[in-house]
C-alpha cells in the first residue's frame, strides 16, 4: 500500500500533530479515507476536479453534506494533490477504499488510496524491521458444537412478548430445556442461517449474527441503518439487507437500499440502490412494493451466483467479482419470474403470453455461466404459471392455468421437466377431472413423489403422484386419492415419507399424519386456530404454533413424526417459532444405508437410555406425590393444632358451653328408602 506523506502536508496546512494532540486520533475517524495522486490544479479548475472526484465517490458510498475537503497552497493557491471524503458510515469508507485505490483517471494519475485511520500507525513504523511476535492461538469456540449433543436433540428459537428464547426440543422429559434468553434481543423478527451456524437479529443500526451451542456470542455486526429484512446466500458465505424509505411525496415510490456483506469479515462487497419499482417484479413476496428475496441465489454450496429481475431484463451476478457475468444481463422481453436449481447453477424462466396471445407463453430453462439455452416449452391459452423444483433438483414442475375456449374460466394442470434424463424429456398431467382448482402442491423432499390437494373447499381430495415406480420408471403414476379431506395445506417430512395434510385459517387446524409408502392415516388431530406448521430438521418431530394473529390460545405443540402430542407450551404474545437447520450429513450413502440395516445395534443403547429416563420421571412423579401428601398432612396437623388451643375461647364465648363434639359422640345409622322412579303398562298378546 502506497503511504501519502501526511506529515508534511499537515505542515503546509498548519496542522500540529505532536503527541500533546495524539488524544485526536483516539476518536477515531473510520469513516474517512485520504485520496492522493489526484491532479494538482489552480484555483479556476478547482470546481471540476472536486465534482469529477465526488461523481466516482458518489457511487460508492453516501458522501456527508461538505464532507469532501480538497485542501489548497495558501501561497500558489493550487491544490496540493489530495483530498479527505467523509462517508456516512466506516463501511461505506471501507468499500471505498478497496474499490477505488489503484483507479486510473489518467496516464498520469492513478489513486493512491489511504483510510484516515492508518496514519496514526503508520507514522509510528520502526525505521528497523523487527520479526513480528508470534501470539498464542486461543481456539474460538466451536460453533458446531450443537450438533454435538449427546442426547441428539434439535434446537428452535421462540419469540413472545420482548423475550427471545433458545431451546432444546427435549421429548424425553416432555418439555423444552432452557438454552440461552434474552430480552429485546432483536426489534423485528430472528432468522436462523440455512445451515444452522448463525442466528441474524435486527435493529436499528443493522443486523448482527450469534452463534455457538448455549453462549450465543456475537459475532459480527453489519452497518445497514433501519434494516427490514435479511436473507442469506445457500452456504453462508454472504447476507443481504434491505432497507426501504418512504418517499415525502405520496406519488413517489419508495427508495429501497440492498447490501450484500461477507458473513465472516462484514466487509460490505456491493450495495444497490433505487426505487422499489425496480426491485418489485416477481417474488413471493416483500414490503413497500418490493419483492423479497430480491435476490434469488443459485443452488449449491459454493454460493458463486445469484440473479435479479427486473423489466425484460435478468441480471446474473458472480461473487468472485461481484460484477454482471459478461458485464451485461440478460435480455428478455416480459419475464415475470425467475427459480433457479436447488443443486446446480440451471435457471428456470417463465414468460407469459404477449401480444393478446399471438405469441405463447414459455418456460426455459437456462445455463449459468454459459447463457445457453437447456430447455424451451410453448405454452397457449395460458393464464398463470407457477415453477416448483424437486429439492434434488431432478425435476421441476410447472403449474399451468390455462383459459378455456370461452375464456370465462380457467382450468390447471402441470409440465413435469425431467431435469437429470437425456435432452430433459417434458411430461405434461392432467388431473382426472381437470376443471378441479389446485389448492396446494409439494415435492417429496429429496424423493420423487408429489402431492397434490384440488378440488372444491371445504372438502377436496389429496392426491399423490409418483415420478418413477417399479412398473413405470419413465413416467408419472398416480398413487392413490384421498377423497374429501379439511385441508389447504402440505407439509412433507424433510426426510420423506410422511406428510401432514393440514386445514389451517378457515379449518381451525386439523392434522392428518399420513404414511405415504403404506398409504394410511396413523393419526388425526387438531390444533385450534393454528396458524404455522414446522418440522425438525431430522423429520422426527413436527411443530404447531398459534402466533399472535389470534388473541387467545397463542403458543407451540410439539409432536411425534406420527402425530403423538408431547408437550404444549402456551406464551402470551407469540410471535415465532423456528428450528435450528442442520447442514448435511457427512456420511455416504452407502454408509447410511448400512446404519438402517444394523439399526438395532446402535437402538438398544438408546432404548436402554429411554427406560432409565421413563423411570426416573417415574421416580420423580412419586416424589412429587410424596411431597404434595406431606405439605396436606402438615397443614393439617397445623389447624387441627390451632383447633385445639382455641377450645377454651370457644367455650367462653358460649357462657361454658361445650360447642366441640368428638367423633365417637356421632352416632351413625343405615337408612334405606325406596322410590317408585316409573310404572310402565305392557300387553302382551298369547300366540
Amino acid at each position: 500500500m502506497e503511504v501519502v506523506d501526511i506529515d508534511a502536508r499537515a505542515a503546509k496546512l498548519g496542522i500540529d500533530w505532536s503527541q500533546d494532540d495524539q488524544s485526536e486520533f483516539d476518536t477515531g475517524f473510520g469513516n474517512i479515507i485520504v485520496v492522493d495522486h489526484l491532479p494538482v490544479v489552480p484555483k479556476e479548475k478547482f470546481e471540476k476536479l472536486e465534482g469529477v472526484v465526488k461523481k466516482i465517490y458518489n457511487q460508492l458510498g453516501v458522501i456527508k453534506e461538505n464532507g469532501l475537503w480538497m485542501p489548497v497552497d495558501p501561497d500558489t493557491k493550487m491544490t496540493l494533490g489530495y483530498c479527505f471524503i467523509e462517508f456516512n458510515t466506516p463501511q461505506e469508507a471501507q468499500n471505498a477504499k478497496e474499490k477505488s485505490h489503484g483507479y486510473k483517471l489518467d496516464k498520469s494519475h492513478i489513486f493512491a488510496v489511504n483510510m484516515f485511520d492508518d496514519f496514526d500507525r503508520l507514522m509510528n513504523v520502526k525505521e528497523e524491521w523487527e520479526p513480528p511476535q508470534a501470539r498464542p492461538y486461543v481456539p474460538g469456540e466451536n460453533l458446531q458444537k450443537w450438533l454435538t449433543d449427546e442426547k441428539a436433540r434439535d434446537q428452535l428459537v421462540i419469540r413472545s412478548g420482548p423475550d427471545t428464547e433458545v431451546f432444546w426440543n427435549d421429548t424425553r422429559q416432555k418439555a423444552p430445556e432452557p438454552v440461552h434468553k434474552r430480552p429485546y434481543w432483536t426489534e423485528s423478527y430472528v432468522q436462523w442461517s440455512p445451515l444452522g451456524t448463525y442466528l441474524v437479529t435486527l435493529h436499528k443500526q443493522g443486523a448482527a449474527v450469534w452463534g455457538g451451542a448455549d453462549t450465543f456470542t456475537r459475532l459480527m455486526r453489519y452497518q445497514h441503518s433501519m434494516v427490514k429484512l435479511v436473507d442469506f446466500s445457500p452456504g453462508e458465505k454472504y447476507l443481504v439487507t434491505y432497507h426501504s424509505q418512504e418517499p415525502s411525496n405520496p406519488r413517489d415510490a419508495s427508495k429501497v437500499e440492498i447490501k450484500v456483506f461477507d458473513v465472516r469479515t462484514g466487509r460490505m462487497m456491493r450495495d444497490f440502490k433505487g426505487s422499489a419499482d425496480e426491485f418489485s417484479i416477481g417474488g413471493p413476496g416483500g414490503v413497500a412494493g418490493a419483492s423479497w428475496p430480491v435476490f434469488r441465489w443459485a443452488g449449491g454450496k459454493d454460493d458463486k451466483y445469484f440473479a435479479k429481475l427486473s423489466k425484460n431484463t435478468i441480471s446474473v451476478y458472480e461473487t468472485e467479482t461481484f460484477s454482471l457475468i459478461d458485464k451485461k444481463s440478460m435480455k428478455v422481453d416480459n419475464v415475470v419470474d425467475i427459480c433457479w436449481s436447488p443443486t446446480d447453477s440451471i435457471l428456470s424462466l417463465f414468460v407469459p403470453e404477449q401480444g393478446g396471445g399471438n405469441q405463447p407463453a414459455k418456460v426455459a430453462l437456462v445455463q449459468i455461466p454459459s447463457k445457453v439455452e437447456l430447455r424451451q416449452k410453448n405454452l397457449f391459452s395460458v393464464s398463470d404459471c407457477k415453477m416448483y423444483w424437486q429439492s434434488s433438483g431432478e425435476y421441476l414442475a410447472v403449474k399451468v392455468d390455462r383459459y378455456t375456449k370461452t375464456k370465462k374460466s380457467t382450468y390447471s394442470g402441470f409440465e413435469l421437466f425431467r431435469i437429470k434424463e437425456r435432452d430433459i424429456p417434458i411430461e405434461v398431467l392432467e388431473l382426472d377431472n381437470k376443471n378441479d382448482k389446485i389448492i396446494a402442491f409439494a415435492w417429496e423432499p429429496k424423493g420423487h413423489r408429489f402431492a397434490v390437494i384440488h378440488g372444491d373447499q371445504p372438502r377436496p381430495d389429496v392426491s399423490f403422484y409418483s415420478m418413477k415406480t417399479a412398473q413405470n420408471t419413465g413416467r408419472v403414476s398416480k398413487l392413490a386419492t384421498l377423497k374429501a379431506k379439511q385441508a389447504n395445506a402440505l407439509f412433507w417430512s424433510p426426510t420423506g415419507k410422511y406428510i401432514i395434510l393440514a386445514g389451517l385459517k378457515g379449518f381451525n387446524g386439523q392434522l392428518e399424519f399420513f404414511n405415504v409408502d403404506e398409504l394410511e392415516t396413523m393419526a388425526t388431530a387438531e390444533h385450534f386456530m393454528a396458524t404455522d406448521i414446522e418440522w425438525d430438521p431430522t423429520g422426527r418431530y413436527v411443530a404447531t404454533a398459534v402466533t399472535s394473529v389470534h388473541e387467545m390460545e397463542n403458543g407451540f405443540t410439539i409432536w411425534s413424526f406420527n402425530g403423538i402430542m408431547l408437550y404444549r407450551i402456551l406464551k402470551d404474545h407469540f410471535f415465532q417459532l423456528a428450528w435450528r437447520p442442520r447442514p448435511p450429513s457427512f456420511l455416504t450413502a452407502e454408509k447410511e444405508e448400512e446404519i438402517a440395516k444394523t439399526l438395532k445395534k446402535y437402538s438398544k443403547k438408546y432404548e436402554a437410555e429411554d427406560q432409565d429416563v421413563s423411570l426416573l420421571l417415574s421416580e420423580q412423579d412419586r416424589e412429587k406425590r410424596k411431597a404434595l401428601k406431606e405439605e396436606w398432612e402438615k397443614w393439617v396437623m397445623q389447624w387441627k393444632s390451632l383447633h385445639e388451643e382455641e377450645k377454651l375461647v370457644r367455650q367462653n364465648l358460649r357462657d361454658g358451653e361445650v360447642s366441640d363434639v368428638e367423633e365417637d359422640e356421632y352416632e351413625a345409622k343405615e337408612v334405606e328408602f325406596e322410590d317408585l322412579i316409573d310404572v310402565t303398562e305392557e300387553i302382551v298378546q298369547e300366540s
